[in-house]
């Protein structure tokens, strides 16, 4: 009974994540949707109280998914809870934390570009979609039901010991470390009208990216893959440019040989 429970927590843990995954698509795209990002509440927008609400959101966001990834509170989190449904509770936070950023979000006038309804249009929200299949699809490349939580109650549930998943360095991440944040940026920042409010969106989940993978995450995976430091020396963390210092130090090494 205690498995069959491990497993239905963390398939409503799945399925929550899953569903706030796709809201976030239209959120962020402004599609038509109960809430979005530029769809406008009652009262006045813009204000200053509208501001601290939506850093207050994005922040919270930042600490809880920052905080609940660190090892040290895994391990605590583990020790008054099956250490199977650890990775499903992290996900069901951060859809909690989501769902609270969807519904208290305040969207802030202004506009900063509008490239209008022609094939400008059509072509950045091609390649938004591009960031959301990058991300999704990104998943699946290492292994989206253990990132998930699902493969940990599957595992318990059938009697058998977890173990982790392997280090993977095949298809996106041959081009960069970090693909899936590769994909959100892209996904965040191609729109054919930014507002004022998508723009901070943009911008603070940008930083926390950048600032969260090179002090937080890429530590975590040095010290949990050993193979992760000569792997991040010859792949790009985020942005896929070829590096020629390095190329260039191989010719010369090579010549000097």
């Amino acid at each position: 009974m205690r498995s069959t429970l491990i497993l239905l927590y963390g398939a409503i843990c799945y399925v929550a994540f899953f569903l706030t995954f796709l809201y976030a698509i239209g959120f962020v795209a402004d599609l038509p949707l109960p809430k979005t990002i530029n769809h406008p509440m009652s009262g006045s927008a813009g204000a200053a109280g509208d501001w601290i609400v939506d850093i207050v959101l994005l922040s919270l966001f930042a600490v809880q998914h920052s905080a609940m990834a660190r090892s040290g509170f895994k391990k605590w989190l583990a020790g008054w809870m099956s250490p199977a449904i650890e990775r499903s509770t992290y996900v069901l936070a951060t859809s909690l934390v989501l769902i609270l950023l969807y519904w208290q979000w305040r969207p802030l006038p202004g506009v900063v570009w509008d490239v209008g309804q022609g094939w400008a249009w059509w072509l950045l929200y091609a390649v938004s979609a591009l960031g959301w299949l990058i991300v999704l699809s990104g998943t699946f490349v290492i292994n989206h039901f253990d990132l998930f939580g699902l493969r940990q109650v599957w595992l318990r549930a059938r009697g058998i010991a977890y173990t982790p998943s392997e280090f993977v360095d095949s298809f996106y991440y041959r081009i960069v470390r970090h693909p899936l944040m590769l994909g959100f940026i892209i996904a965040f920042w191609s729109i054919p009208r930014m507002t004022v409010g998508h723009l901070l969106f943009a911008l603070a989940t940008t930083g926390y990216i950048l600032i969260a993978v090179h002090f937080l995450e890429e530590r975590d995976l040095i010290a949990a893959h050993p193979e992760y430091r000569e792997y991040r020396q010859r792949v790009p963390m985020i942005c896929p440019w070829p590096r020629l210092a390095k190329r260039k130090e191989s010719r010369v090494a090579a010549s000097g040989q």
